[in-house]
């Protein structure tokens, strides 16, 4: 028994030294241990392993790359502004709100559903309380009455077509900067592209070309991410207030034209003058002192200017 303990201990005692001995992994063939290869699977650096170091990628300087930008920045930058205010501008001023208020189509619908003979002096005086564009609208409609219905839908028409043309004025520049900034933007990377490679054929022949190309380059294209950020929110902006202008337009018309069959009560008999000073009631004569008062007129506009020619003074000899 004794014996094969002895012998059995004389077997393991090489193993065990070969496995106390420091490992050599710049040896060739050297097998990589557990350690190792965990590191390898999970990028988790381990002290004492040959594993090459991951390179940490730093955060690039955003107010830097706007600098390095060139020249063309400052008026894409001026483009952000103006597409700002605008955009405050026009949030503000296109509230229905404003172009309608609540008051006014209140009274309009009051007259409308009123059984009482409608009075256009009384919804001008209300009118003027709210100035907006269903008020210019209404007043000059109201200009209109007593005047044929055909003539009242086509000064209804062309006064919502005309406050349209308004208000959209301010949204023009939305959609020009929404065209012109990207190309600002292509222009700076075109000019910059021509700068990089032009100055990649300057260096010398120890210089590292592609890196300094690459720097070039993306330094290039931030002119092109600047015109296309302020380009797509301008672009969005505009036809967002193009239909809200539609949108409240086609309310004020359809509550105004429902007061074109109440109006066309005093076709032929009443017509009303609006001017500074307020509206005024102007009753339609009939046919024969019209002639006498047109007579008038042009007897009134003929004396004014004399028909015979005017005359120097005689010469005395």
């Amino acid at each position: 028994m004794v014996a094969a303990i002895v012998c059995l201990s004389a077997d393991l005692q090489p193993m065990l030294l070969a496995e106390q001995a420091p490992s050599e992994p710049d040896t060739p063939g050297a097998i990589i241990s557990q350690a190792q290869l965990e590191s390898l699977v999970s990028g988790v650096d381990v002290p004492g392993s040959t594993t090459p170091q991951r390179v940490s990628l730093t955060g690039m300087n955003f107010l830097r790359l706007l600098i390095d930008g060139g020249a063309l920045m400052i008026p894409i930058g001026l483009m952000s502004l103006l597409v700002l205010a605008i955009a405050l501008e026009r949030g503000l001023a296109l509230r229905r709100k404003r172009l309608f208020p609540t008051r006014l189509r209140r009274e309009i619908r009051r007259a409308v559903e009123d059984e009482a003979p409608l009075s256009p002096p009384e919804i001008y005086r209300f009118a003027e309380v709210f100035p907006s564009s269903a008020n210019r609208v209404l007043v000059d409609l109201l200009s209109k009455t007593g005047r044929p219905v055909p003539e009242m839908e086509t000064v209804l028409s062309e006064g919502i077509q005309r406050e349209a043309d308004r208000l959209y004025g301010n949204v023009r520049w939305l959609t020009m900067a929404a065209a012109v900034t990207p190309l600002l933007g292509l222009l700076g990377t075109v000019w910059g592209m021509i700068i990089a490679f032009y100055n990649t054929t300057q260096l010398s022949s120890g210089s590292n070309r592609a890196e300094f190309l690459a720097e070039g380059i993306y330094i290039a294209l931030v002119t092109t991410l600047a015109g296309l950020a302020v380009a797509i929110p301008a672009a969005i902006l505009a036809h967002f207030f193009e239909g809200r202008i539609t949108k409240n337009l086609g309310i004020v018309e359809v509550e105004l034209r429902r007061l074109i069959p109440r109006l066309e009560a005093h076709e032929g008999r009443t017509r009303y003058d609006i001017n500074a000073r307020g509206i005024s009631a102007r009753p339609i004569a009939t046919g024969g002192t019209n002639t006498a008062t047109a007579n008038t007129s042009v007897s009134a506009a003929g004396s004014e200017s004399p028909s015979t020619p005017l005359r120097g003074p005689k010469l005395k000899l």
